[in-house]
């Protein structure tokens, strides 16, 4: 569970709220029509744009934002060295009882095993990549688009608000209610795209280049196994992958 995300949703969620009660009432802040106009019309709006397994898959996808506990580098390079270690001293084969916690390494483990050339593991692996890749920039598109879609729909429903106002201008007591409601799809459009919409297409982006990350420095760490290179070499090669400050040969230097 990344608690960043689940903090900052629940607790934006939490102040607004806040200030609607503390404002008066909160009834006044609920209106079915506009949500309608908001959330049905976001919704097949944003469908128009994408096929229906893409935007249905949206839902699984954003969950990383929330779920998705992505491999540490740090930790990755710590596994490629032990690993490097037990095949210079006794073959790829004695990689086989090794226990891998992350798959995409482990799959990448086996095809060493199974002794295919370097350029069909490179291969096989790098499209793993390339496809994670696609699936989230997918899911990062739905988002936006959602985040674009919610406020001019929001827009959309205060203008027919607005008309439905002015058409019953003979009654001044009912303007004020009138405008109110029509301020509200506003109000929903905004909320949807930059509380929760927006938010998410970030965070998700912010995921897949930690995937990213995280699958090239697992390529690079086991073409390098297979190619029998010393562990001494392969721990400084991949720790270009962390930050500076995390560098050992950082702190040897100093």
């Amino acid at each position: 569970m990344d608690l960043a995300t689940l903090i900052g949703l629940i607790g934006a969620f939490g102040i607004v709220l806040t200030s609607i009660v503390l404002g008066g009432s909160a009834g006044t802040f609920v209106n079915t029509p506009s949500l309608l106009v908001v959330l049905g019309g976001t919704v097949l709006v944003t469908m128009i744009k994408f096929s229906l397994g893409k935007f249905l898959g949206a839902a699984g996808i954003a969950l990383k934002a929330f779920l998705y506990q992505p491999s540490k580098p740090e930790d990755l390079i710590a596994t490629s060295v032990e690993l490097a270690k037990t095949a210079r001293q006794g073959g790829l084969l004695a990689l086989e009882d090794a226990e891998i916690p992350d798959p995409f390494m482990k799959t990448g483990l086996g095809l060493l095993i199974d002794g295919h050339p370097a350029e069909t593991v490179r291969a096989m692996l790098q499209k793993d990549l390339n496809q994670t890749l696609t699936r989230h920039n997918d899911g990062q598109d739905i988002f936006k688009a959602i985040g674009d879609v919610g406020p001019a729909m929001g827009m959309i429903g205060t203008l027919i608000g607005l008309v439905q106002m002015l058409a019953n201008m003979d009654d001044p007591k009912q303007i004020g209610p009138a405008m109110a409601v029509a301020l509200l799809t506003t109000l929903y459009g905004a909320i949807l795209a930059n509380m929760v919409a927006l938010p998410i297409a970030d965070k998700l982006a912010v995921r897949s280049r930690e995937e990213n990350t995280a699958k090239s420095l697992i390529i690079d760490a086991l073409l390098s196994i297979q190619a029998g290179q010393n562990p001494r070499v392969i721990g400084p090669m991949l720790e270009a992958y962390l930050p500076r400050s995390q560098r050992t040969e950082d702190e040897l230097e100093a």
